[in-house]
C-alpha cells in the first residue's frame, strides 16, 4: 500500500459518505485507469461504441466513469450530489461537459444552458460559481485567428461578434445577479483571444468586486509575467481580478503540436518547474489580495498546504472571501473534505450532461489521470487505507 505522508491523510473524513461497495468500485476503476495502454484502448472503444449507439455502451459508461466523475445527466438529477456535498460544507460548480461540437446551433444552446444554470443557482449558496469553456461559445479556429490578429473576412467578423455576445450575455447575467463566473483555459494557440475577452468582461463587470474570473495555467511559460502585466492594467482601469489558478491539462497535446509546427514548447520543461511556477502564483495572489481573488484549482497536497500556510502567516480567516480551493468531483476527496472540515472555502467541479455527450470529457479525464504522475496511485492508496481502517475497527 502507498504510504500517504500529508495532513490530508484522514480517510475517515475523506470517505465518510462512501459505502464499502462504493469504495471497492472506485478502487477497481482507478486500478483500470492506472494502465496507460488499457486507458487509451478503452477510451477509443467507449467513444466509438457510444457515438455509434451500441445499446450496451451507455449503461456501462453510466455505471462506471460517469458515476465516479459526474453528478447526473441533468441539473435536477445532480442536485442530490449538490445537497450531499453542501451538508459537509463543500460547494458545487455545475460543469456542462459537452465537448467536440463546433456548430452555431450548439454554441447557442450551450449559452442558453449556462444562463439557465445562473438562474437555477440563484439564492443557493451551495452553487458559488458558474463556469464555461471558451470553445463552448465558439470554434477554436476563430479564437486562434483573433489571437494572431489576423485579417478577418466579413463572415469571420460576424462569427467573432457572436462569440463576444455569448460571453457578454453570461457575464452580464452573473453581474446582475451577483454570481461569480469562471472561464476555463484551453489550448495555448487560442488562449490569447480568450484572455483578452476575459479582460474586457472584467473591465466591464468587475468594477466593484470580482464577478468574472479567468483561468491561468501555471504549467505554461510566461504566465506569471502575464499576471503581473494584467494587474497593472486592472489597477490603471480600476477593476478587480478573479483568477482560477491551475497547473494545466493539455501538456501532451501542447508538446506534440509545438514539435510538429516547430515553435518553442509553451510548457514548463519539468514537473518541478511547473510546481515552482504554481507556488510563485500563490505568492503573487497573497501579495495582491487588495485587487486579486483566486480559486486554487489543485489536487496537489503541497500546494494546498502552502496556500494555508500563507493565509496563516497573514492572519487571514479560513473563510476569507478572496480565497477558494477546488477539486474535481470524484477525485482528491481527502483534500476537499479536510479543507471543508476546517472551514475553508472549497468547491467541487461537478460535470453533468447526457451520457453520450459527456463521454469525450470522461475519456479525457481518465487519460489525464493516467498522465499525471502519482495521481491515480494516490487515489488507490487512500481507498486502500480507508478500507483497511474499516476492516480493523
Amino acid at each position: 500500500m502507498i504510504k500517504i505522508m500529508s495532513i490530508f491523510n484522514d480517510t475517515k473524513i475523506a470517505f465518510a459518505d462512501k459505502s464499502d461497495a462504493q469504495l471497492k468500485k472506485a478502487y477497481w476503476m482507478f486500478k483500470m485507469i492506472e494502465q496507460p495502454s488499457l486507458t487509451r484502448l478503452g477510451s477509443s472503444i467507449l467513444n466509438f461504441t457510444v457515438h455509434n449507439n451500441f445499446p450496451f455502451a451507455t449503461g456501462i459508461v453510466k455505471n462506471t466513469l460517469f458515476e465516479q466523475f459526474c453528478g447526473g445527466e441533468t441539473r435536477e438529477e445532480s442536485m442530490k450530489v449538490v445537497k450531499q456535498l453542501f451538508k459537509r460544507g463543500v460547494g458545487s460548480i455545475f460543469d456542462y461537459s459537452i465537448e467536440g461540437k463546433e456548430d452555431e446551433e450548439t454554441f447557442d444552446a450551450v449559452c442558453r444552458e449556462i444562463k439557465d444554470i445562473v438562474r437555477f443557482s440563484l439564492g443557493n449558496p451551495a452553487i458559488p460559481f458558474i463556469v464555461f469553456k471558451p470553445t463552448a461559445f465558439g470554434r477554436i479556429d476563430i479564437y486562434e485567428e483573433i489571437g494572431k490578429k489576423a485579417e478577418l473576412t466579413s463572415s469571420q467578423k460576424a462569427e467573432w461578434e457572436r462569440v463576444v455576445q455569448r460571453f457578454d450575455e453570461v457575464c452580464r447575467l452573473c453581474w446582475e445577479n451577483d454570481k461569480k463566473v469562471m472561464v476555463d483555459a484551453e489550448e495555448t494557440w487560442m488562449q490569447d483571444a480568450a484572455d483578452q475577452l476575459c479582460e474586457e468582461m472584467m473591465e466591464k463587470y468587475n468594477k466593484e468586486k470580482p464577478i468574472v474570473w479567468n483561468t491561468i495555467q501555471m504549467y505554461r511559460t510566461h504566465r506569471l509575467e502575464y499576471m503581473n502585466e494584467h494587474l497593472k492594467r486592472a489597477r490603471e482601469k480600476g477593476y478587480f481580478i478573479g483568477y482560477k489558478i491551475v497547473r494545466g491539462a493539455y501538456m501532451e497535446k501542447e508538446r506534440a503540436r509545438a514539435e510538429e509546427k516547430n515553435y518553442p514548447d509553451p510548457i514548463q520543461p519539468t514537473k518541478e518547474a511547473t510546481d515552482q511556477n504554481y507556488n510563485a502564483g500563490i505568492d503573487f495572489v497573497m501579495e495582491n489580495l487588495d485587487r486579486v481573488s483566486t480559486f486554487f484549482g489543485t489536487h496537489n497536497e503541497k500546494s494546498s498546504e502552502l496556500v494555508m500556510d500563507k493565509m496563516k502567516a497573514r492572519n487571514l480567516e479560513h473563510d476569507n472571501p478572496h480565497i477558494y480551493f477546488g477539486q474535481l468531483y470524484g477525485m482528491s476527496d481527502n483534500i476537499t473534505f479536510w479543507l471543508s472540515d476546517k472551514g475553508y472555502n472549497v468547491a467541487k467541479y461537478l460535470p453533468y450532461g447526457p451520457v453520450k455527450d459527456v463521454v469525450p470529457y470522461l475519456t479525457r479525464r481518465a487519460q489525464e489521470n493516467t498522465s499525471v504522475a502519482g495521481q491515480t496511485g494516490r487515489e488507490l492508496g487512500l481507498i486502500q487505507k480507508e478500507l483497511q481502517r474499516r476492516k480493523s475497527k
